[in-house]
């Protein structure tokens, strides 16, 4: 072995290949709803989230194209799949740090929220922003195998991995906060928009913890080490990250953001009712 480099392995088993497929075609499928969703009901500021969704399906067909490698994996193949697999969950964090704030807004629910709206969204989204910052670099270092490398990179995502866990145990805490008071003391706005906001939140709680345990998961993972025992067994991967990841994308295609943007625009928009599915159309 040269001098400086370890025993780093890019992937500890050979991929699974009907899974890596089968996990692209779930992907792919929610993936063009919410794109469709996104375009068809102009919420805009669902962007991130729907960009996330094509990252697992661009991250998943590389996992696909690694399981045709093996044992002779590629380097550019396994840090495509392992930084926007790695990153993706911070997207969908910017769009769900967004609804919060446009739900305190279409409450009137200010008063009640431990931050004021318009730093609430910018705060949590700085934090986020950071944590997909180290998560991206610390995932590309790692890929060169020396042991400095592999060091730097591990702490480096586990770095990232920590802002992100305690930026949405904050935004848990304000969002709880937000949703106790506003139910004690509710504004005419908010008993007007009842329904909505109330299976908005949920939805944003739901989403928050899949989010939460995989980042836990992650976390536990890269501190192990890359010969950890999580990181050499594939399904952990696919139960602790991927199915978590899959249903985050379930639930905000049923409860989508439309309606939020809805309420936002006024009388002038009107809604469209399809199955479980409610689109808000300008």
């Amino acid at each position: 072995m040269a001098d400086g480099a370890v025993d780093f392995k890019l992937f500890r088993y050979d991929p699974n290949l009907g899974a890596a497929v089968f996990f692209v075609i779930l992907f792919a499928v929610a993936s063009a709803l919410h794109t469709y969703q996104y375009i068809a009901t102009k919420t805009w500021f669902f962007t991130a989230f729907v960009v996330g969704c094509w990252f697992e399906v661009i991250g998943f067909i590389t996992r696909s194209i690694a399981a045709n490698e093996a044992p002779d994996f590629s380097v550019a193949v396994y840090s495509i799949h392992t930084i926007l697999v790695l990153v993706a969950p911070s997207v969908f964090a910017a769009s769900i740090y967004m609804c919060l704030g446009r739900l305190i807004q279409i409450t009137d629910g200010e008063k009640h929220s431990l931050i004021r709206a318009r730093w609430l969204t910018k705060i949590f989204v700085v934090g986020d922003v950071i944590s997909f910052l180290l998560q991206g670099a610390g995932g590309g270092i790692m890929a060169s195998g020396t042991i400095d490398a592999m060091h730097l990179g591990e702490n480096i995502i586990i770095g990232g991995l920590v802002v992100q866990i305690l930026f949405f145990s904050c935004f848990v805490v304000v969002a709880g906060i937000w949703h106790w008071r506003i139910l004690r003391v509710p504004t005419g706005k908010s008993m007007e928009t009842e329904g909505l906001w109330k299976r908005s939140i949920y939805s944003l709680y739901a989403g928050s913890v899949l989010i939460w345990i995989r980042c836990v998961f992650r976390l536990i993972e890269y501190a192990q080490g890359n010969d950890g025992y999580l990181i050499s067994h594939e399904v952990f991967l696919y139960v602790f990250d991927a199915a978590l990841m899959f249903l985050v994308m379930v639930i905000f295609a049923i409860v989508h953001p439309s309606e939020i943007n809805a309420q936002l625009r006024g009388p002038g928009a009107k809604r469209i009712e399809k199955g479980v599915f409610t689109y808000a159309m300008v």
